[in-house]
Parts: structure tokens; sequence; C-alpha cells
């Protein structure tokens, strides 16, 4: 019997199949069974004969799920629905298949990158789309706030640029040369480092300890602190990928850690810094210096040098500043300064380093190196060009009463004074002439210097340890302190050299 479809005999009846039109005979000739047209009729439920679609749906009824309808259908099918079609499908059977198409031919634990863009692509899907920008806030602050993805980040070349910087610290391990450290210098010397190697790590420099009290580069004489001039140097050949190197003598602490060098001096170099010393002048060098030539006609200052020489800025290029130097009330200070890699700093250090001009004039530079760099700068032309003066208070603040009186700030700070109210700002620490640390105005570094002659260094490095942490305190902890002076007053003065009301 042909399986084939043929146009019903019946009207409307549409396309038969046999089988299902057609009673089934025994061989003998009586029916099987009764007539299955007659038994489930067409689709509305009259008698008649049996469809291929009145089949399918009588079909459906039979292997289809049974329906539950209650009271308040409704309400039910018009808000569960939409529920129930958001939430993920948890069939068994799809849940093992896919950790067994998930695992299949990867080791455990590892991540494959090529699925991670299809990943993604998933997740900023239109039903998890705010889930995965909720998701990516959440990872972006984390990232953002933690301090090992923030010293990469601030490290590169390309972005933060502090691999560009190292900071180069003159320790005294074991003592100096006359003495060994006591308490109070080892506590001053795990202060100090501390606080450069937080301040290094936070912004992605280079950190270079050096021990000053245990090398001799020659025998016959000791050269203590004359060191440091050897000690860039070989600082050069370590870093080769470093462009300036910053020298700090032990005595000095960073107020600020939250100053980068970059926003505090070097993205705008030719405004942070001054190349004309006549502007602050406490050595009363002469600039342009004299010439030497025969010609008494020679109109002065000419002579045998050449215009770069003679003018005041140099050639004005802020790139071919090779030197920046604060200086104080003494001249040159060389506790905080900056040296930047170029064949021009490489023959300086040669100089300045030289033996022989260390033997003819170190019995009468009692600063040592810093006197012989004055006096390169006084009586060498080709230096003057390629060095560069930065206020004190910049990046080597004294303490208050180190270098004369402290003439304080006005109250509205140094900020409401003009280029031209020259005279009124001398008056007050500000401009080229500020000297000691401020704190309204929020000093970046301060440096003890010669506080071992008379003064405690300990002390003052306690003092702005302190003074330094409550500055530099969180939200959280300034709430905290504010709810403790409000309920039980303000905390106790510690320690015997704070001044008087200040709180720790």
């Amino acid at each position: 019997m042909s399986l084939d479809r043929s146009p019903s005999p019946h009207e409307g009846g549409g396309w038969s199949s046999p089988g299902l039109t057609a009673p089934l005979e025994e061989g003998n000739g009586r029916l099987r069974g009764g007539s299955p047209s007659k038994k489930y009729g067409d689709l509305n439920g009259a008698p008649g004969h049996v469809t291929w679609a009145s089949a399918k749906a009588n079909s459906a009824r039979v292997t289809g799920h049974p329906s539950y309808q209650s009271q308040n259908e409704g309400f039910f099918m018009r808000h569960m629905r939409r529920v129930s079609s958001g939430l993920p499908y948890l069939s068994d059977r799809a849940r093992y298949a896919e950790k067994e198409k998930l695992g299949r031919g990867r080791p455990a634990g590892r991540i494959d990158w090529k699925e991670l863009p299809r990943r993604i692509g998933l997740l900023v899907s239109r039903r998890r789309k705010h889930v995965a920008m909720l998701l990516l806030l959440v990872l972006m602050i984390v990232l953002f706030f933690n301090p090992s993805v923030n010293h990469i980040y601030r490290r590169t070349s390309w972005l933060g640029g502090g691999s560009k910087f190292v900071i180069i610290l003159g320790a005294n391990i074991g003592g100096g040369v006359m003495e060994w450290k006591g308490p109070r210098e080892w506590a001053i010397e795990r202060d100090s480092v501390k606080n450069k190697k937080r301040y290094a790590a936070e912004w992605g420099y280079e950190m270079e300890i050096v021990d000053m009290s245990t090398k001799k580069r020659y025998a016959h004489e000791w050269r203590e602190s004359w060191e440091k001039v050897d000690t860039i140097r070989n600082a050069m050949k370590k870093y080769p990928d470093a462009e300036w190197f910053w020298w700090l003598d032990l005595n000095t602490f960073i107020m600020e850690p939250t100053y980068s060098l970059q926003s505090h001096i070097f993205n705008d170099l030719s405004k942070t810094t001054y190349r004309d010393i006549n502007a602050y002048n406490p050595l009363d060098i002469q600039h342009p210096p004299n010439g030497t030539s025969a010609d008494v006609n020679a109109p002065k200052y000419v002579n045998y040098l050449d215009p770069e020489s003679l003018s005041p800025v140099g050639d004005g290029d802020p790139n071919s500043i090779n030197v920046v130097v604060p200086q104080d009330c003494g001249g040159f200070n060389l506790g905080s300064f900056f040296v930047r890699r170029s064949q021009w700093t490489d023959r300086l250090l040669d100089i300045w380093w030289d033996p022989v001009f260390y033997e003819q004039r170190h019995m009468q530079w009692e600063h040592k190196e810093q006197d012989a760099f004055e006096y390169l700068y006084t009586n060498q032309p080709w230096v003057r060009p390629h060095v560069a003066f930065i206020s004190q208070r910049k990046i080597n603040a004294f303490p208050s009463g180190a270098c004369g009186d402290d003439r304080g700030v006005p109250a509205g700070g140094c900020n409401r004074f003009k280029p031209s109210d020259s005279e009124e700002v001398g008056k007050y620490e500000c401009g080229l002439q500020g000297i000691h640390y401020q704190e309204k105005e929020r000093d970046f570094l301060v440096n003890m210097a010669g506080c071992e002659w008379g003064r405690d260094c300990w002390g003052e490095m306690y003092n702005f340890r302190q003074l330094s942490n409550r500055l530099n305190r969180s939200r959280w902890e300034k709430f905290k302190d504010w709810l403790h002076d409000t309920v039980k007053g303000p905390k106790p003065v510690q320690g015997p050299y704070l001044q008087q009301g200040q709180r720790q």
C-alpha cells in the first residue's frame, strides 16, 4: 500500500493520508476497529473524517504537558511569565552539557584568552548590560586604587613617566667618619629612608640608597660629602634609561607625598625655574662675566665670550637645562638638587670629581663640593648657560629660624602678590627669597640642614613626620578627629618640639 498523500474524497477534507482515513482491514475482510472518523470527528468536535491537521492536534494533546489554570490566571500569566522568561535556564541537561563543552581539551584553572572577546560580548548583551556596566565600574575603581597597579601605570614612560626619575639618598650606614650612630641617628635614618621609599613606590620612581661612610676612593684623603658627585656618576651607569637624578641628603623629609615631580616641577620647567642669577644673588656673582681680552677699548662683557655665555638666560630653551639647584641665604645648596643626563653633565661631573681640582682648594672650601660648584659657576662661563635655579621652598625648605628669622606668609597667601609687588614680597617668605617651611603653603620638602650643629635632628625629624601625617590624613581620619575633638576635646600635644597650639 502506497503511503503517498492524496486529495481527500470528502468535501473540505483537505489532504488525506493512507491509514488515517481508510479503515484497517484484517485478512478475512472484517474491520480491525471502528472508523477513526466516527470516533474522533473533525477539529471542531463534529463527527467526520480525520484530517492530517486534526491528527496532529490530537497527538499534541497526548504528548504535551497538561495545562494548569488558576482562577487568577490573567494576573499570573501577564506578570509571572515576564519574570520567569528573564531567569536563566536551569536544566540539568544543559548545565552538564555546558560544563563538558567548556572543559573539553583545556587544563583546569587556565584562561582561554581567545574566548575572552566573545565572553565580553555576551556579558554586555541586551539582558546583561546593566550588570556588566556595574562590574566594569567596580573593576575600574579597584584597579585605580590598587598600589601595585598605580606603580606600574605611573612607571611607564608613555603614561606616567616615573622611570625617567631616580631618587638618590645619601645614607650614613654605620655612622660618620668620627663617630658611630646612636639610637636617635638610627631613628632619623629609618624615618628618612621609609619616607623616600614610599614616595618612590607611589609615583613609580627608581630609588638608590648609597652608603656614604664606608667608601674611600682615595686612601690619602677622606672626601666625605664629595662622594655625591661620584655617586651620581655611578647612578647614571646603573640606570641607563633614566633622565633626571634627584640627590637628597639624609636629613630631609618629603612633606607632601601627593605631589609628583612632573606636576610640581618638570611639566613646566621654564616657569618653575629661573636662569638669571641676578634675580636672586646672595653670593653677588657677576653676570655676565668680564672678558679677558687685551683690548682695553673692547666693549664690556664681550671680548671672547659667545652670545650664549653672555646672555643671563642662556639660549632660553628649557631643554638645555642640565642642573636645577636652589639658593639659600648663603648661596647654592646641594642638599636637594637635580641633574640631567647629557654630555654636558658628564663633562661637569668629571671636572667636579677630579682629584687635581679637589687638591687645589679643598682646604679653603668650607662647604666642600658645594663651594666647588659655586667656584665652577663663577669662573667657568660654559657652566652658566646650562644651570637653572629654583625657589628654595619649592624643593628644599628649611625649618623655622635655620637661615635667619622666619618672616611667615601674609593672610591671603603668597599667591595674592603680583610680579610688580617685589618690595612687598621681600617682607615675607614668598618669591625667590622664601627659605623657611610654611605649613599654610603646604611646601613639598623640608631639609633640616645643619641640625647637627646646635640643634636636635631627631626632634625636628619627629615633628615634621607627625605634621606630614596630620596634613595628609584621609577624610575618614579627619572625621574621626573632628568627632573626638567635639566629644572629648582636642588631643594633648605630644613631643617637646611642637609649637604651641599645634596638634599632632
